[in-house]
């Protein structure tokens, strides 16, 4: 029977957020960063064994990439295309494909087009246990962009610890008090975005993130609705390149900042072991 690591799927999540006083490395200039993210994500269940994963991103980042200078806006939308699939009571595998487009939105063309993707397999270790070996790829204005993962999923017997470990781009540990929850979060990875502005040549956005939070999480319609407001630190560095040149940086370094962001999940609950038994009694 076809199973996830977790008994719930997240299908819809949406995030506003803003890093303060983003410094730029030898000057007095800094900038703020504001950033929306809206993502859907879809299964449908083809058989007992597998299902198909379908869904789509979308991000905007707004922010100075030089010192005193107007403010750029950086899109992302990419779709996620995939399947799981469940070999066994203990190994399972999804695989996702995530083609996108990011760029400043302007004159969009093939360069702003890049492939990527994910491929995970799992190991079903104990009822609350699974772990993950995988690798993440992706092609970037930079080059080709790729990083193993290795992870885990794990809930406590009374369901109130939570751990979902997607080493090195994500992390999420979290204690549920019922009506909320408490947690804290990673994620980390390497983007890139084209820039076309008139009689300027092209150059292209590298962006190193990482990011670390706390949350509190509210919890509303038995834990289907989840509100989260979130503290923390971001390391973001928005690196300018010229297209084609040798990697030299045209932009000052740019350092981290606090950050706050605010998000709401919808969440559907899967049905678990127990309550099918009800269900057949």
């Amino acid at each position: 029977m076809l199973t996830f690591a977790q008994d719930y799927v997240d299908i819809f999540r949406i995030g506003y957020g803003e890093t303060f006083n983003n410094d730029f490395e030898g000057t007095n200039s800094s900038t703020s960063i504001r950033s929306f993210e809206v993502g859907l994500t879809f299964p449908v269940v083809l058989n007992d064994n597998h299902a198909l994963i379908t869904g789509a991103d979308f991000s905007a980042n707004n922010l100075q990439l030089f010192p005193e200078a107007e403010r750029t806006s950086l899109y992302s939308t990419n779709i996620k295309l995939g399947l799981a699939s469940t070999y066994s009571e203990r190994w399972s595998s999804t695989i996702v494909l995530l083609p996108k487009i990011a760029s400043d939105y302007n004159d969009i063309s093939s360069d702003d087009f890049y492939l990527g993707g994910f491929a995970l397999l799992k190991l079903q270790k104990k009822e609350n246990l699974i772990y993950r070996f995988g690798v993440y790829g992706s092609q970037e204005a930079f080059g080709f962009f790729t990083t193993p993962i290795i992870g885990w999923y794990y809930l406590s017997p009374n369901k109130k610890f939570e751990m979902d470990m997607s080493l090195p781009i994500s992390a999420d540990v979290s204690y549920d008090l019922g009506k909320t929850t408490i947690g804290m979060d990673y994620f980390g990875i390497g983007r890139s975005f084209n820039i076309k502005k008139e009689n300027q040549p092209d150059t292209y956005v590298d962006l190193s993130s990482l990011e670390f939070a706390a949350y509190w999480q509210f919890n509303f319609l038995d834990k289907s609705v989840l509100l989260r407001t979130k503290l923390g630190y971001s390391s973001n560095n928005y690196e300018v390149y010229t297209d084609g040149d040798d990697r030299t940086q045209l932009n000052p370094e740019m350092k981290g900042g606090f950050f706050a962001k605010i998000e709401a999940i919808y969440r559907f609950n899967l049905p678990t072991k127990q309550d099918k038994t009800l269900e057949n009694q």
